[in-house]
């Protein structure tokens, strides 16, 4: 038979505190119960977003730049990465499907931003049918990738603006289907 010795607690201890591992589990449980507001107001824009560039795509869908416009000879001027200071201040009147999310998410201004960047994942996403929600910040260099394949998808000779929109039109189901996976989250919790 053996006796446990115990350690005296020091008076003002309480016992009854959790655990630092407890402690930490509900400071994580806190955070993502903060993050699903965030990820269903995210999830919400992209979906208005994504309609937006429909419209944007329908009203002029273009091929081999991001934006079109007319110059003062009224000729059609395409720009694309390189060359996206011309369309300052000019009416447009193309994009194609990169152009047209960045056109939709507030145009050249907000190009950098995560609701823009959140759609061009979304609907890279949907190109490939990613199943799984695509991460949160993905490095530059991959955004930069996935950028390039949904510009060379949309130049592709054969393509059609109803591709474009279909595309667009996908990118807003895995949308909504990603906003019923954080509902069901909720409900689980």
């Amino acid at each position: 038979m053996s006796v446990l010795a115990t350690t005296p607690v020091p008076s003002g201890v309480d016992r009854t505190a959790p655990s630092l591992s407890r402690r930490i589990a509900e400071r994580r449980r806190l955070a993502r119960e903060d993050r699903i507001p965030a990820q269903l107001a995210e999830l919400s824009a992209a979906r208005a977003l994504f309609a937006d560039a429909v419209r944007v795509v329908e009203a002029g869908w273009i091929q081999d730049g991001w934006f079109a416009y007319r110059d003062e000879q009224d000729h059609e001027r395409l720009v694309g990465p390189h060359n996206l200071h011309e369309i300052t201040g000019r009416q447009l009147t193309g994009a194609c499907l990169v152009g047209a999310i960045v056109h939709a998410g507030g145009g050249l201004p907000a190009a950098r931003t995560h609701p823009v960047h959140r759609a061009l994942d979304l609907t890279w996403q949907a190109l490939f049918r990613v199943a799984q929600p695509v991460g949160y910040c993905p490095a530059p260099a991959l955004r930069t990738a996935r950028v390039r394949d949904l510009t060379r998808w949309n130049d592709r000779p054969s393509r059609t603006p109803g591709e474009v929109t279909a595309l667009l039109g996908a990118a807003d189901e895995m949308a909504a289907g990603q906003v019923d996976q954080v509902r069901h989250l909720v409900e689980a919790v």
